[in-house]
């Protein structure tokens, strides 16, 4: 397979505005898929943020192999970031993550009362590649529908200033990719989590990738949902999902319709919680 290239006009704009904008935020939120941080992880951004405060926050924990992701928390520890596993629908999340912002600008609230002056707000930017959650948290945080939710990449359009509370200020970014993806696995992973768009890759590779990954990762993930026991052949494995479904066309059982359930309930964490990278 060639270099996966996805890169939008909007995507070059956005990533030049958050370069400007670091300029004048304390702290930077980076979300990151806990079913792939690695993945997740967009290089751009990482060159452009340099020596800033940042906040690694796991999204969609709940979704992912718990035991897998206390590994890859673990692996992200060191002293110049911090890292923490949430699920935004947990009554205390936003709490969590405001008491994480501010602990991370108690230096600067230090250093602005040792020159005589009044505190001012943290300014935090939340960043991320597309469908990672962002918005849904940049909604917890706001307590009200300021950013657009969907379960589709490259949605959010513009970036924003919102108070979070009288010492949190919140800038929202659009999410942004790397403009292409060298490695397949990674273009690949991605696609399977939604960041980058369905007809970027075509359905029977990306059905197989996963097939082929259940199959020696988490072999008995289809059962509950497709009565399936038993991960065999990419085809057989279709078109069983098919016949359960009762997707049939011409008498026959209708594989793509097949791959469409697959990856849709695989995204929507419906097959149980998997992590595509193990660590």
């Amino acid at each position: 397979m060639a270099d996966i290239h996805w890169f939008p006009g909007h995507m070059k704009k956005a990533l030049n505005n958050v370069e400007e904008k670091l300029k004048i935020v304390d702290v930077v939120i980076e979300l990151l898929d806990a079913r792939a941080p690695s993945s997740s992880l967009n290089p751009f951004l990482e060159s452009a943020i340099k020596n800033k405060k940042r906040l690694y926050v796991f999204t969609k924990n709940d979704l992912a192999d718990e035991e897998v992701t206390k590994k890859w928390l673990n692996s992200y520890k060191d002293c110049k970031s911090q890292v923490i596993s949430l699920n935004i629908t947990n009554s205390n999340a936003r709490k969590i993550l405001i008491s994480e912002v501010l602990k991370m600008g108690e230096e600067k609230h230090r250093k602005e009362i040792a020159k005589g002056m009044k505190p001012q707000p943290i300014k935090a930017m939340i960043i991320g590649i597309p469908n990672v959650g962002k918005s849904s948290l940049v909604n917890l945080l706001a307590k009200r529908n300021v950013a657009g939710v969907q379960n589709k990449p490259g949605y959010t359009k513009g970036d924003q200033f919102i108070k979070v509370d009288k010492d949190f200020i919140l800038l929202d970014t659009p999410g942004i990719l790397p403009m292409n993806y060298e490695d397949k696995n990674v273009a690949t992973i991605l696609a399977l989590l939604g960041s980058i768009k369905e007809d970027i890759l075509p359905n029977n590779y990306l059905c197989s990738y996963l097939l082929d990954f259940l199959k020696k990762h988490y072999p008995s993930s289809l059962d509950e949902r497709f009565g399936i026991s038993e991960i065999t052949s990419v085809e057989e494995t279709l078109e069983k999902i098919a016949t359960r479904r009762g997707l049939i066309s011409g008498g026959e059982p209708d594989i793509e319709k097949a791959e469409i359930v697959l990856l849709k309930e695989f995204k929507d964490g419906k097959l149980g919680r998997i992590s595509l990278e193990l660590k």
